[in-house]
């Protein structure tokens, strides 16, 4: 985008260890997708923007120009991702996370102007990369006053799935994964805020959260962690919604989704 060209490449390097303590808290607070000696999905614990709250904007994240640049569209959602597993972390790690933005793109979508950011992390140890995460963050205006709800397709048809399970969700597993991610975006905690100010129905499940049990369940299908994960989100789960998490053959690959009971899909990935 014009005017934000300087903020590409911007980045950090930050220094994070994997502690007993950390460890035993993601098991506490995900019993059912937390195996292994370093569960899947625990990077995203590591490294994480901490900032006083002189400097949060009014959704709880940093607010925009100090991470990212100072885009005129203020609500955030996590659009999707890619991650590249290339080796497994240990307990006790250090690991040096290494970031930097790496794409700024504005597009028009049906309810307005869309400001997509991709943010690269390149999470290491001892010098060899073990996970390399592309993020992809969308920026819109906030719904109008009188803004009809979005429809969404329910989910098709793709016969029964090779494997599922249900994706548990309660205000203490959201409100215990946004601790362990230091993720202060309210509309996770503060239900008053979703609804009112960012026109959810109510306290919305992490995208994250979502994706960590779509990568448990292709792992456990393909008995291996996957080499590449792809993931993007196509409508919003809130609190309250019943929810599963289904693993389907897509060629050589798995597909995988997240999908409301009798509704639409929320999150669909994809693993090789």
């Amino acid at each position: 985008m014009a005017g934000f060209e300087d903020w590409i490449g911007r980045g950090s390097r930050r220094v994070d260890t994997l502690s007993p303590r950390l460890i035993a808290q993601y098991r506490a607070t995900l019993p059912d997708l937390a195996t292994g000696e370093v569960p899947l999905g625990m990077f995203w614990t590591l490294s994480p923007d901490a900032y006083p709250p002189a400097d949060l904007g009014r959704d709880g994240h940093p607010r925009l120009g100090l991470e990212l640049p100072p885009l005129p569209l203020k609500r955030r959602m996590w659009a999707g991702g890619e991650i590249a597993f290339h080796g497994s972390f240990h307990a006790g790690d250090e690991v040096t996370r290494d970031s930097r933005i790496e794409r700024i793109a504005e597009k028009t979508g049906s309810t307005g102007p869309l400001i997509f950011v991709s943010v690269r992390h390149d999470y290491g140890v001892g010098g060899a990369v073990l996970v390399s995460e592309r993020q992809d963050l969308v920026y819109r205006e906030d719904p109008a006053p009188d803004a009809p709800a979005v429809a969404y397709p329910d989910a098709p048809d793709l016969g029964a799935p090779l494997a599922a399970m249900p994706l548990l969700a309660d205000p203490v597993r959201l409100f215990r994964f946004s601790a362990l991610t230091f993720n202060g975006h309210r509309i996770h905690y503060d239900a008053d805020y979703a609804r009112d100010v960012e026109g959810y129905a109510g306290l919305v499940v992490h995208g994250p959260l979502q994706a960590v049990a779509m990568m448990v369940l292709a792992a456990r299908v393909l008995e291996r962690v996957p080499a590449v994960f792809s993931y993007r989100g196509l409508s919003p789960l809130t609190l309250g919604q019943e929810a599963v998490v289904e693993a389907h053959r897509d060629g050589d690959a798995l597909g995988l989704r997240v999908r409301r009971r009798g509704g639409p899909v929320t999150m669909a990935g994809r693993a090789v």
